[in-house]
């Protein structure tokens, strides 16, 4: 469970970040970050119904990505808000796969 303080929750939040954010593009997930005035980072992950029809494939790649957040959190640059945007390609893709493609966009959007 990431912790309440590094999650992106409120709606503005969201706009802002998806009005003025950086896109960084993965196969599998694409990231949107902009600079923040707090001094945590916060996440937010975005797995849409074109993903998959099924709420529980959905569920489980958000618990995938949750816990390599999670694993990473303490290695993540302070000061960002973080949309992670779930491509339909990552139901196909395991565990580890996942958590090696979103430690690569972290480091192509010079987060950790």
């Amino acid at each position: 469970m990431i912790p309440k303080t590094n999650r992106l929750l409120k709606e503005k939040n969201f706009k802002r970040v998806a009005k003025n954010g950086k896109y960084f593009f993965g196969r599998t997930l694409v990231l949107k970050v902009i600079k923040s005035p707090l001094t945590v980072t916060r996440l937010a992950i975005i797995v849409s119904a074109k993903v998959s029809k099924k709420a529980v494939e959905r569920n489980k790649i958000k618990r995938r990505l949750r816990e390599v957040i999670r694993l990473n959190l303490p290695n993540l640059k302070k000061g960002f808000d973080v949309m992670i945007l779930v491509k339909p390609l990552a139901k196909e893709k395991n565990s580890a796969e996942l958590s090696q493609i979103l430690e690569e966009l972290f480091k192509k959007a010079n987060l950790c």
